[in-house]
Formats: C-alpha cells, sequence, structure tokens
C-alpha cells in the first residue's frame, strides 16, 4: 500500500467517524421533537428579503397541499410579483390592506384606521382551522408606531387552533411576540444596491 492511499484511507475512516458521531447527536434530537403543532415564526432585522423568506415558506406550504392566507399590513401596492403569481391560487386568500408605507402616507389617523381594518382580517383567520398557515406580512411596524396593540393579537396567537402556523415579518420585533415565538430568524443588512445608487426594480424589491 503506498503512503498516498494509506492516508486516503485514514482520512476516510476519520470522516466515517465524525459523520458517525454527528448523525448520532441528530438521530437523538429528531427522537425528542415528537409535538405536532403549528409554529410561529418571525422574521425580522434591517437586512432585504424577510417577506421573500415569509412567502417562500408559503410556497413550499402549499406545494403540500395546505391552506394559507396572507395579510398585508403595510404594502399598499397590488402589483408585486408574489401578488400577481398567488393571487389568485385557490390554497391562498390574500389580502392588501395597507395604503402603503408610513413615510408615503403621512397621515397617522389613517394609518391607524388601515391597520385596524387589517387586525381585524387577520384575527378572523386566526381562528379558522381550515387555514394552515398565515402570514401577516409587515405586521410588526403596527406596534413599533402605535397603530396596534399588542397585547390582543398575543392573546389571539395563543388561542389560534392547534396546527395552525403564523409568520410575521418587519424590521424590529415587540417583545412579547419575541416570548411567544417558535422560531425568529434575523435578515441582517450588510450591503443594499439602493445605497448605491441602483433604482429598485420589478422581479427583485417588488
Amino acid at each position: 500500500m503506498t503512503q498516498q492511499k494509506e492516508q486516503t484511507e485514514l482520512e476516510q475512516s476519520a470522516h466515517q467517524k465524525r459523520m458517525a458521531s454527528r448523525k448520532a447527536v441528530m438521530d437523538a434530537k429528531i427522537a425528542k421533537a415528537t409535538e405536532e403543532r403549528g409554529v410561529l415564526i418571525l422574521l425580522k432585522g434591517n437586512g432585504k428579503g424577510k417577506s421573500s423568506s415569509a412567502f417562500g415558506t408559503m410556497a413550499r406550504s402549499v406545494g403540500h397541499g395546505k391552506h394559507c392566507a396572507v395579510v398585508q399590513f403595510s404594502k399598499g401596492r397590488t402589483e408585486t410579483g408574489e401578488y400577481k403569481l398567488f393571487k389568485d391560487h385557490p390554497q391562498i386568500d390574500w389580502h392588501v390592506m395597507g395604503h402603503g408605507f408610513t413615510w408615503e402616507t403621512q397621515d397617522k389617523s389613517r394609518d391607524i384606521e388601515a391597520a385596524e381594518k387589517a387586525w381585524a382580517v387577520a384575527e378572523k383567520l386566526l381562528q379558522d382551522e381550515c387555514y394552515d398557515m398565515v402570514v401577516l406580512d409587515e405586521m410588526s411596524y403596527m406596534f413599533k408606531y402605535g397603530y396596534l396593540y399588542v397585547e390582543p393579537v398575543v392573546e389571539a396567537l395563543k388561542k389560534r387552533p392547534k396546527m395552525q402556523s403564523v409568520i410575521i415579518t418587519g424590521r424590529t420585533m415587540a417583545l412579547p411576540l419575541q416570548d411567544i415565538a417558535d422560531t425568529i430568524s434575523i435578515v441582517q443588512d450588510e450591503r443594499h444596491a439602493f445605497r448605491l445608487g441602483v433604482k429598485a426594480q420589478a422581479g427583485i424589491e417588488y
């Protein structure tokens, strides 16, 4: 046996031992995860991709035959790519409720009214067991700007159907939401084309 071949076999043996050890650890974790229920996912942070992640997860759910709903709290446009793709899908109910971003409306009373109407729709969805997943897009801003109280939302989330999963997006998340969340992911911002002077474009930003 050549020295190179012997070294290769030793490396392969060491690799197999490491992988076997990792597999044993993962198998033990999987064995402990026996609870079956819906989860609350919070997607926060300053980076681009929170809503995209939420809709990607929703698409995965739809692929498994799940019934989903979306309530958009801030984005006042109906011509986003995801809306065009999903609006007529038989497994998805899509509600665009906001008038637009807060710096565009500049009308706090109107924004509060829109937030309350959006929450009224969302609250009903959170009581309906026919929805396997509910996406509350950019809802977190409603708490940041004081348009909605977080406590009724927390209570509704706690009382929702057992198998219903919920995704909430937005840069910041109220602590009461984080306290009851199952999964929290942070999308970081290291660089953005907009700050480099690149115009927002269809298929990338909307």
